[in-house]
């Protein structure tokens, strides 16, 4: 007989479309980031399949994905148990959507914001001697018109220039492993749209670094687009931070 389930909350509903998989992936994938399956926890089948209300080929599809990416464990005569975080595989983009989800997202904001500036800067650097004239042109273009997004208050086309913004530079640096980092990064700029951790209105200081990022580039100053980036890095966890600490601070009015 399996060990019964540690309870987790009701599972949201997520899009028709989505299917059964998803739902059930995103919501033990949150749940897990989350604390609420906590390490050492039993995952039971039969259980799953009834909280679910799915087939046991889907509940077996799911924990074989979360195995995949180091969030559970068959152990024999125990069952499926749930890892620590040092088991996961943190890289991949579902696993820091989950985390960014979680109560612990600054930390894994300010992981992946190290990780950007470790190597964002550097594919700058690369960029500014491994671009072609007109990529160049157009990231230049792409600055200005984030600036105009920014400025105009469109936040959801004011990411998705982010975003691209910072998928070419990555690309333009000719290192197939910076490249490999694109999605993380779309994850995290869009975890902090999601979360309230990006400005309505972009402060004029990161409209103005993204535009140094890229007219360096095209000038094909390896260093002065390296710094640069590393300001743009630090000024984007600063805002985040006093952002998250804002939202954190109690109601003192309430408490009056």
């Amino acid at each position: 007989m399996e060990p019964s389930s540690p309870e987790v909350a009701a599972a949201p509903t997520l899009p028709a479309e989505s299917g059964l998989h998803a739902r059930v992936l995103e919501h033990l994938g949150t749940a897990i980031c989350g604390g609420e399956l906590a390490p050492g926890s039993v995952l039971n089948i039969d259980e799953l399949v009834d909280r679910y209300a799915v087939s046991r080929s889907v509940v077996r599809e799911v924990l074989r994905v979360l195995a995949s990416i180091g969030f559970i464990e068959a152990r024999r005569r125990v069952g499926v148990m749930i890892r620590p975080a040092s088991a996961w595989n943190v890289f991949d983009p579902q696993v820091i959507r989950w985390r960014l989800a979680s109560a612990g997202r600054m930390a894994q904001l300010r992981s992946i914001t190290e990780l950007r500036t470790a190597v964002e800067p550097h594919a700058a650097y690369l960029a500014a001697s491994r671009i072609g004239r007109d990529e160049a042109s157009d990231l230049v273009g792409l600055a200005a018109k984030m600036w105009a997004a920014g400025e105009a208050g469109d936040e959801e086309r004011f990411l998705h220039l982010d975003i691209e913004f910072h998928r070419r530079v990555l690309v333009a640096s000719g290192n197939e492993m910076f490249v490999r980092l694109q999605e993380l990064v779309a994850e995290v700029l869009t975890g902090r749209h999601k979360h309230h951790l990006m400005p309505h209105h972009p402060h004029e200081q990161a409209l103005q670094m993204h535009a140094d990022v890229a007219q360096a580039i095209q000038r094909r100053d390896g260093e002065r687009a390296r710094r640069a980036m590393v300001q743009l890095m630090e000024q984007a966890f600063d805002e985040m931070k006093s952002l998250w600490e804002q939202t954190a601070l109690p109601d003192r009015s309430k408490a009056e």
